[in-house]
């Protein structure tokens, strides 16, 4: 029997779509659950991992789809749309995928992490010393983005990322892996879209965030925000189905369970989720007023956070005990607001029945809507009655004040190493997404906050408060180094895909706003004018970088400086560039041991140094190589030999306007055989 399709029937569609944007949070969310155990044991190897993890991610997809999932009001053409936009997304970015291998940010660091758990998997990453012919004070085996820790060396970071990404380096495709997961996350947001603001707006969030050029960055190589922003969303998507779909505690404890699991993806997500907390035990005192739907969930939802937060909490500090160490000035801060959250949501449940009989006054919804007016006005005039600085008190903060002069030499500003230009981050905000998104998320923030003061428009409750309370935090304090597109990447998780799908709830209100004249051309023109505003802007600020990937070549750079280095060499890094950059990746993706020779004066090593730890190499068993970046750093050794000589693209350092190019990067690397 055929059947005709009819691109108009919403039932099909809408459940199409609402499965399509809670679907990709699951499966992360099982993946996760499956690899950080067979990492704590050792036995992260793909034989095991992938049944485990697809079996995983599967059942927490099924479970998902059980009942919770709320069917939404779309036409196939809608849902013809989204998928489209995040195809088209996926594909343009893997065309366009980055190659960052060498390491000298985060990118890189997350790569050699991916790559050492899908060849080796297992952690800490052991030194071996006996190929340096046992231990010698003169070797240093930490190095950027790797920590020397209990006689080993520890990734920095979480491990959550890795964990997925060492799924594609098993697949072949490690850099097209972030492509997916970002075509994933235009998915996932265009599904709450659809839920708060009307399907009609689907299409339009996905392609403004899509073309979003922070999204676009970190689409294109192996960052921590797009996974983070996965689990956030799909469980704010995925709690607000439970409230208002079936009201299955399933649901509700999926959502707490994906959404805790952030956490081990970006130990800032556990600041992302407080408001989650908050809002459990309000459900919770709810549940003590007047016994029903929303009252039940509340002990789900608590219940699926504390295990996700748990499970992060437990593999950060299992794992990545000397990034939580390094990071322990902020992490504790954090700590402390967590454990008064927790108390203060214990506080109200108790005595929510007491509360109950309080009455707000009537002036609190307009109050509410002047602060959000407020405090964004506030924010826009931040860099005329502020300017942010650190002054340096430790090595960390020193090599960030120098980095920030360089970075103000080439872009001709005055020479201060101590500006950190905090106080323009909200207008990073609308460098990326345009005036006009910026306005419309911040009147309808406002408008929503009026509401949900009133009690009406109660499903924006949580996803309002985790947007608005992340937003207000990362503006504040950013916490890194400020040169863009770099810097960009803070605003990914949380800020921009929800100042998107507010602004998109603001243009559905301006659509169904009826003025006294002219209430159907408005109708007609208002919406088509709105998409336009919140996709051009955002597409424009784009087009300078989009089409230009950095560091093309270093996947084959580093594949032909394997191929020459001998199988049996212990590699000595003479210089401190090389060091930084390639250290991890000889003793990761060549799998030969790798150390820093320490220095005495200089960015370069004692020659008598290096040719005593030459020939303890060699009294071992093993041949000694010896890298540096320039030819006259390794001629003493013996002949020199150009092992990479590559000429790429890196990203721009701007630090007072959107970046609109790349710049020229030249990675040099030379061996000698003593």
């Amino acid at each position: 029997m055929r059947i005709a399709w009819d691109p108009t029937r919403r039932p099909a569609a809408g459940r199409v779509l609402a499965a399509l944007s809670v679907l990709p949070a699951l499966a992360v969310a099982g993946w996760l659950l499956a690899a950080l155990p067979l990492l704590g044991l050792g036995v992260y190897r793909p034989l095991v991992a992938v049944p485990l993890g697809l079996a995983a991610a599967g059942l927490l997809c099924w479970a998902g789809l059980r009942g919770p999932v709320k069917t939404v009001e779309a036409t196939g053409r809608q849902v013809a749309a989204v998928v489209a936009v995040a195809a088209g997304s996926g594909v343009f970015n893997a065309i366009m995928h980055g190659e960052q291998l060498a390491v000298r940010r985060d990118p890189a660091t997350y790569a050699q992490y991916a790559i050492w758990l899908a060849r080796e998997g297992s952690l800490p990453i052991p030194t071996q010393v006996e190929a340096f012919g046992g231990a010698d004070p003169w070797l240093i085996f930490k190095s950027v983005g790797f920590y020397a820790w209990d006689g080993a060396v520890v990734p920095q970071f979480m491990p959550g990322a890795p964990l997925i990404y060492a799924l594609g380096e098993w697949l072949g495709a490690l850099f097209l892996t972030p492509a997916v997961l970002g075509a994933l996350a235009v998915l996932t947001l265009a599904g709450l879209a659809a839920r708060l603001a009307g399907a009609r707006w689907a299409p339009v969030a996905a392609l403004a965030f899509a073309c979003c050029m922070p999204i676009i960055y970190t689409s294109r190589a192996t960052f921590s925000e797009i996974p983070s922003l996965l689990l956030l969303f799909g469980g704010l998507t995925l709690v607000h189905d439970a409230l208002y779909g079936q009201g299955r505690r399933l649901g509700a404890a999926l959502g707490g369970l994906t959404l805790g699991l952030a956490v081990l993806v970006r130990v800032d997500a556990l600041r992302d989720v407080l408001p989650v907390l908050a809002f459990a035990g309000l459900l919770i005192a709810m549940g003590r007023l007047s016994p029903g739907r929303p009252g039940r969930l509340g002990p789900p939802l608590l219940a699926g956070l504390a295990a996700g937060v748990g499970v992060g909490l437990a593999g950060g500090y299992g794992l990545s005990r000397p990034y939580l160490t390094y990071l322990s000035s902020s992490l504790r801060p954090l700590l402390l607001i967590c454990g008064v959250v927790v108390v203060l949501t214990l506080a109200i449940t108790v005595a929510a029945p007491l509360l109950a009989r309080l009455r707000p006054p009537r002036w609190l919804p307009v109050a509410g809507a002047a602060l959000v007016v407020v405090t964004v006005a506030g924010l826009a005039a931040r860099p005329w009655l502020q300017t942010v600085r650190r002054i340096p008190d430790n090595v960390g903060d020193q090599l960030t004040a120098t980095f920030i002069e360089q970075i103000q030499k080439a872009n001709g500003l005055p020479v201060d190493g101590t500006r950190l230009y905090f106080e323009k981050t909200l207008h990073w905000v609308a460098w990326y997404v345009g005036v006009p998104v910026l306005v419309l998320a911040t009147l309808a923030a406002a408008a929503l906050t009026h509401r949900l003061l009133r009690g009406r428009s109660l499903p924006w409750l949580l996803p309002l408060a985790v947007v608005g309370w992340a937003t207000i935090t990362v503006l504040l304090r950013p916490a890194i180094t400020p040169d863009h597109p770099w810097a960009a990447r803070r605003l990914v998780p949380v800020v921009l895909p929800g100042v998107i799908l507010l602004a998109v709830w603001g243009a559905e209100l301006l659509r169904r706003w009826r003025p006294r004249a002219g209430a159907s051309r408005w109708r007609r023109w208002a919406g088509p004018a709105c998409a336009l505003l919140l996709i051009v802007p955002p597409a424009v600020t784009s087009i300078g970088t989009a089409f230009t990937p950095v560091g093309r070549g270093e996947a084959a750079a580093v594949a032909a400086m394997c191929a020459r280095i001998p199988p049996d060499a212990t590699v000595l890094v003479a210089e401190r560039v090389t060091s930084d950059r390639f250290t991890q990746v000889v003793r990761g993706t060549c799998g030969v041991p790798t150390a820093e020779v320490k220095r005495r004066v200089g960015d370069t090593a004692s020659e008598s140094d290096v040719r005593r730890l030459a020939e303890r190499v060699r009294a071992a068993g093993r041949t000694p190589v010896v890298l540096a970046a320039e030819e006259e750093q390794v001629a003493p050794y013996g002949t020199p030999v150009q092992l990479i000589g590559l000429v790429t693209r890196q990203d721009e350092r701007s630090l007072t306007e959107p970046p609109d190019g790349t710049w020229s990067l030249r990675i040099n690397v030379w061996m000698a055989l003593p």
